[in-house]
């Protein structure tokens, strides 16, 4: 079974040390055109009327092939597709698009594309920039009675998915009885019932969801909302690369989106025991760098007001955009290099990482010529062409997750 982990690209204008270490290696979603390499795939999937074999789906994916100018998204064998709309979500516009069998989309560039497939061919808004992403939302129905069905009086959708971020939304009056996946189950405002989850495993989900119709009394909800913050949906990435350990230092990839109309700053507060050097990054959906200031205490506040907990020794980097678009987003991807002598460091001749990450996605790499002893946390472990060894951790849970990891010289032969 092929993995279906996003592919990311990393490449930016940075320090020498963080242009080194951004480098990443991995598969394309199930999802997408084989040749084409994408991130921050999450796919929302809301059923229609019971009997009509018919659900929604909304795909929000990020191209990330340097210079691309097309995105192609098969449709499903087995699956009629009908109302497809395509938005540019930098922007909120529409995009152009046409259905085009697979010959087609071989030709137009997408080489391993099922010759007797049909895709849907995306004219993104601008060339992917080197670096960045050229993101976008798919919204189309599906009519497919093999994965959505009903028995008796329980509506069935079963169906391999082949993303991480996944969510599945039952039509109004219906109750959750069974899901295969361990989901968070959120109640949306129109008090539709919906089941989220992120897979951490690399191959497919064999999702199988289940619900039979009932009264249920809908209001809001007396639990703060900050507790039913929907896990699969958040946007932020990050990965670590260490350093050699008797530098205490590592360099940071952090990805963002912010949604707000009008919003042109994002605030970096560092953590307490760290310090931070070579601030850096840019606006992903047009390759821009960031601006950026380095603040302490009262000057963090006058340029960020809302930035909460600031102390006369609180140290941010306070980067700066074009303000977001009205209907529009805007995705960035700040560096850093952190020093921390606390969380990192080596203790006899061992290398130890300590730190708690409060983020769904976050990866470490480890340096050249050491090799991973310990993980106090189940993580996907893979090799870089470098021979450097990275850790993904996914928490799909709202907590914060304690890693610690071990690990020690690779000695020659």
């Amino acid at each position: 079974m092929p993995s279906k982990h996003a592919a990311w690209a990393l490449i930016l204008v940075l320090s020498p040390a963080q242009a080194q270490n951004l480098a990443r290696d991995s598969q394309p979603p199930e999802d997408t055109a084989a040749t084409q390499l994408t991130d921050d795939s999450y796919t929302r999937y809301e059923l229609l009327v019971p009997g009509s074999a018919k659900f929604r789906i909304l795909y929000w994916v990020s191209a990330t092939d340097a210079g691309a100018t097309k995105y192609f998204n098969p449709i499903r064998k087995g699956s009629r597709a009908s109302d497809e709309r395509v938005t540019d979500l930098a922007t909120g516009k529409p995009l152009p698009f046409r259905i085009v069998p697979g010959t087609a989309a071989r030709a137009a560039g997408s080489k391993n594309a099922d010759p007797e497939g049909e895709y849907v061919q995306v004219t993104l808004a601008r060339p992917v920039p080197k670096g960045g992403e050229g993101r976008i939302l798919i919204d189309k129905t599906y009519e497919d009675a093999k994965s959505y069905f009903v028995e008796g009086d329980t509506i069935v959708f079963s169906r391999p998915l082949g993303i991480d971020r996944n969510a599945v939304v039952l039509p109004a009056g219906y109750r959750l009885t069974y899901s295969s996946m361990p989901a968070q189950v959120l109640q949306e405002r129109d008090g539709r019932i919906k089941v989220s989850f992120i897979d951490v495993s690399p191959a497919q989900s064999p999702l199988v969801i289940k619900a039979r119709p009932a009264a249920v009394a809908s209001g809001p909800s007396s639990v703060p909302a900050a507790r039913l913050d929907e896990r699969a949906a958040q946007t932020r990435e990050i990965v670590y690369y260490l350093q050699q350990p008797e530098t205490h230092r590592f360099d940071l990839s952090h990805d963002y989106t912010e949604t707000k109309a009008g919003v042109g700053t994002y605030v970096n507060v560092v953590r307490a025991g760290s310090s931070v050097a070579d601030p850096g990054g840019m606006v992903l959906d047009t390759g821009a760098p960031l601006r950026h200031k380095v603040l302490r205490g009262a000057a963090i506040t006058r340029a960020a007001p809302d930035t909460k907990d600031v102390t006369p020794e609180t140290e941010a980097v306070v980067f700066s955009f074009p303000p977001v678009p009205r209907g529009g987003s805007t995705r960035i991807r700040i560096t850093e290099t952190y020093t921390d002598p606390e969380r990192y460091k080596m203790v006899g001749d061992e290398l130890v990482w300590d730190r708690t990450f409060g983020r769904a996605a976050n990866a470490v790499v480890l340096p050249a010529g050491w090799a991973l002893t310990n993980s106090s946390a189940p993580a996907i472990t893979s090799e870089l062409p470098d021979g450097r060894v990275r850790l993904d951790f996914l928490n799909p849970r709202t907590d914060e997750l304690q890693v610690l990891i071990t690990a020690r010289r690779i000695v020659s032969r």
